[in-house]
């Protein structure tokens, strides 16, 4: 088998459970994965709330079971449980992924009561410190094999769970380098998002921090950093936080409070979601990072830097893995917006060049390590493996 062939799973009908299929990194990755599984010969479904990328899946070949599995209520978890044992023998599933919390321990106890397999990916570092939260967390750490979605996540799961390396496998987020390829972009996708971004001037220079809103996403972080940089560097500078609340209000109200206080109502937009973030990514200059708490991968730092991006990020988490600080961008003390506006007026004084120097670093850096064909490749794989050890104890 060739470094981007997948593996054969003819025949095979795999699940993934998440609580929807929205525009997060865990959701992109289910789109993924399902696309290498249909690809592979296999059928791939999904149980989730439904979301913007339901379509998507449909589209490459894969199915969508609607499910209310964001629920975190124990009796309707345990429900879900019996529901989806009902879907695994219907479907004629063969193994379960599970990709979140409250629909793992569905997905947990469906599989065991059908004797199927059953796979888990850890995310993130889930917050909680309680006995009673462990033991909530722990269900990510209880797969047949568990997958980590950078090392620093993998190092988690063995500090907290003390899972065995023998059933740990880290596999990186992967970026489709056919979309986050800025040869790739046109002119005009550019220009409709300038148009969208409602940006005026000639050729102003564009700070972009993408991702919902969220208050550890750092936005907050952002616009202090911004109103702290000097007149000289900020003139001509505009800031977009491109992310939809989510139902998080207030958290905008907040945003929008700051931007007026700071005096930046020129030069900070809330712009909203964004469905073409090649384009996003293309049509600014840098790329912004800051979440206040570690990522356990680190999704736009690893796609701006595909696009050819300086990015600053926050020094914690799985970003460490992706920004190489000095050479493909900047790491910054997390929540400290002093420090981001340093960086930010480093970047800023630099020429055009030796920006472009920077970002074409952090391209060869990604390209080389965060592939989605590699994530494709390896997640099959481990499909790949369980069903044989399965085979093997049958024998």
């Amino acid at each position: 088998m060739t470094e981007t062939a997948l593996p054969d799973l003819g025949g095979k009908t795999i699940l993934q459970v998440i609580p929807e299929m929205s525009a997060g990194g865990a959701e992109r990755t289910t789109l993924e994965v399902a696309e290498a599984i249909i690809e592979a010969g296999g059928r791939a479904i999904v149980a989730s709330e439904a979301g913007r990328l339901v379509s998507a899946l449909e589209a490459a070949g894969g199915e969508h079971v609607p499910f209310a599995l964001k629920t975190k209520n124990p009796l309707s978890i345990y429900s879900n449980a019996g529901k989806l044992a009902d879907l695994i023998e219907a479907c004629g599933i063969d193994l379960v992924h599970a990709r979140s919390r409250a629909p793992a321990w569905s997905a947990l106890w469906a599989a065991r009561r059908t004797g199927r397999a059953f796979v888990t990916t850890y995310h993130g570092a889930y917050s909680g410190k309680s006995a009673l939260k462990k033991v909530y967390n722990s269900v990510m750490a209880r797969g047949d094999v568990v997958i980590a979605n950078s090392e620093w996540t993998a190092n988690h799961v063995q500090s907290v769970h003390s899972t065995p390396g023998e059933r740990l496998v880290t596999i990186p987020r992967g970026v489709d380098f056919d979309v986050f390829d800025e040869a790739a972009v046109s002119p005009d996708r550019i220009e409709a998002i300038r148009n969208n971004w409602q940006i005026e001037a000639a050729k102003p220079t564009i700070l972009l921090l993408p991702g919902r809103l969220t208050s550890w996403k750092g936005q907050l972080v952002a616009i202090e950093a911004f109103s702290r940089l000097d007149e000289s560097l900020r003139a001509g500078t505009i800031l977009i936080l491109a992310g939809d609340a989510q139902g998080r209000d207030k958290y905008q109200e907040e945003l929008e409070q700051a931007i007026e206080t700071y005096g930046l109502g020129h030069a900070v937009r809330i712009v909203g979601h964004t469905d073409d973030m090649a384009a996003a990514y293309a049509a600014s200059d840098i790329v912004l990072a800051p979440s206040t708490r570690p990522e356990a991968f680190g999704r736009v730092a690893a796609e701006a830097s595909a696009m050819g991006k300086p990015v600053i990020a926050a020094d914690h988490g799985g970003q460490r893995e992706i920004v190489e600080d000095r050479r493909t961008g900047l790491r910054v003390e997390p929540g400290n917006p002093a420090s981001l506006a340093t960086a930010i007026g480093a970047l800023l004084a630099l020429d055009g060049p030796e920006r472009h120097a920077i970002g074409a670093a952090g391209r060869a850096h990604v390209r080389e390590r965060f592939s989605k064909r590699g994530l494709q490749v390896a997640t099959l794989s481990v499909y790949k493996r369980v069903f044989e050890a399965r085979e093997e104890q049958s024998n």
